[in-house]
């Protein structure tokens, strides 16, 4: 019985990690679909900022914004402040007041979240092309422009760019949280070639505003507005010329609780579009979704049980007692790169990976919990770069 385990959680993990990538790179590769770009396309286009408290960021995004290279006359800003209280309103009027084009903003009472926030912007935005932007979201000036010209081929619906992880310093959990996007990144541009991606980064998106719908406040626009698209009949892809460049956080409690909360509305979308996740509608779509989704943030599951049939079979023969002793190795490098952490110490890559690997499963646990004890979350508070 516990031979069955063992080798049935160490195949599933092999799957979600490697089987599955190595699947989509070979389908990719036997009949790509090649987005029809064009940098000639360059639409008007709208983009929504939801802020909360966003005071330390919030002028360097829109500076950021103001100095993209796109046509002044295609361009406008909406913002929506969720209830600010440090001064973020008064910040986007300043800039708004000597801004090359239109910079808005509206105020949300009571406070919603981000969802509703840009529900309401959505109504307001004149754009054909509605982006997305994070408060404290940096874009390379070639990013919408990169974003758009995906836009030109009718059968693009939402386009996502490529997120990097700056910083300087080289905090601790910046090095794994790098290779993880690496990681997502080749996996995105893998599944655009087979038709379209399952994750998107919610600070550097693009949607034609006629494919948006309007979602419950306790949605994760990030991950069901993309699947609303490809229900629709439309691709979702990745653009890796669109850069977004953010701050890793510094220190693994902040990144901790942004993973259970992103992981716990995560798992909510994947309830409310279940039926992507059927094989009679688009079965390719629905096996992406499965393997890269829903395994993936199920992956702690087998990794439990790998560990106790390993430590159970260890005495029986050397390969579990290999396997056990290996994957002992790999928990011991997690909990040092944790210790490292916390003393403020930088971490190489051999501690960085096994640190943020059990860091996320262990996120995707306390979120499926809560996800079981039905909490949702709908407001959200500034990352702590």
């Amino acid at each position: 019985m516990m031979v069955a385990v063992f080798w049935i959680s160490f195949l599933l993990l092999a799957y979600i990690y490697f089987g599955y990538p190595v699947c989509i790179r070979l389908l990719a590769s036997a009949r790509p679909l090649p987005v029809n770009k064009s940098g000639a396309y360059q639409p008007k286009v709208s983009i929504l900022i939801a802020a909360y408290n966003e005071a330390k960021d919030i002028e360097a995004t829109l500076r950021n914004k103001l100095a993209l290279d796109y046509p002044r006359e295609q361009l406008e800003i909406l913002v929506v402040s969720d209830e600010s209280e440090d001064g973020t309103d008064e910040i986007v009027q300043a800039v708004a007041a000597d801004a090359p084009f239109p910079v808005k903003l509206f105020r949300q009472v009571p406070r919603q979240g981000k969802t509703a926030g840009l529900n309401m912007l959505k109504q307001h935005a004149e754009g054909e092309i509605l982006a997305f932007s994070d408060a404290n979201s940096e874009w390379d000036q070639q990013a919408l422009k990169a974003l758009v010209s995906n836009f030109n081929d009718p059968a693009v619906g939402y386009v996502t760019g490529k997120m990097v992880y700056v910083n300087p310093e080289g905090a601790l959990i910046g090095d794994g949280c790098s290779a993880y996007m690496k990681y997502e990144n080749w996996l995105r541009a893998q599944e655009t070639l087979v038709g379209s991606v399952v994750g998107v980064d919610g600070g550097i998106d693009a949607m034609r505003k006629e494919l948006h719908s309007e979602l419950n406040a306790d949605q994760l626009p990030d991950f069901v507005q993309p699947l609303k698209v490809v229900e629709q009949g439309y691709r979702v892809v990745y653009e890796p010329g669109a850069l977004l460049k953010e701050e890793a956080l510094s220190d693994g409690g902040s990144e901790f609780s942004m993973r259970v909360r992103v992981s716990l509305r995560a798992l909510w979308a994947l309830k409310d579009m279940k039926q992507l996740m059927s094989p009679a509608n688009d079965p390719v779509f629905a096996w992406q979704l499965i393997s890269h989704k829903l395994l993936r943030y199920a992956a702690f599951a087998p990794m439990i049980t790998l560990a106790i049939a390993a430590l159970y079979l260890a005495p029986v023969k050397g390969l579990y007692a290999l396997a056990a002793i290996g994957y002992g190795l790999f928990l011991y490098f997690a909990w040092a790169g944790y210790q490292k952490e916390s003393r403020g110490q930088s971490l190489s890559t051999m501690y960085a990976l096994p640190y943020y690997f059990v860091l996320l499963n262990l996120a995707s646990f306390k979120a499926f919990v809560a996800f079981a004890k039905g909490e949702k979350k709908v407001v959200w508070n500034p990352r702590k770069g």
